[in-house]
């Protein structure tokens, strides 16, 4: 299990579900992505939380089950999103995946 503080830096409330990978949630939530790459909160199916504007929260993150392919949200990803390293460190999936959310403005406070 992975914490992370999130805080959003929006006008807006923001609602984040169950299963949403947390890596590419909204733009205005500033949190560590590296540490949420493949991962969704720690919260029973169907619900959800909710970040008020300047709101800084503590969230708990587990990995994706199965095959760890994950496809759509904000099309940051579209591929395999597991946490496996190789010799060289992070997989390059993981590498590509941070530089398009900075490429695309997602806040990360890493």
């Amino acid at each position: 299990m992975t914490k992370v503080k999130v805080r959003n830096t929006g006008d807006r409330p923001i609602q984040v579900g169950s299963h949403f990978h947390f890596f590419e949630a909204n733009k205005a939530l500033d949190f560590d992505r590296a540490a949420a790459f493949g991962k969704r909160l720690n919260i029973t199916a169907t619900t959800a939380i909710r970040f008020e504007p300047g709101d800084e929260i503590e969230v708990s993150l587990i990995p994706f089950g199965g095959k760890q392919a994950i496809y759509g949200f904000n099309n940051l990803v579209d591929g395999w999103a597991g946490d496996s390293m190789v010799a060289t460190g992070e997989r390059a999936e993981k590498r590509i995946a941070i530089q398009r959310a900075i490429d695309n403005g997602f806040k990360s406070s890493n």
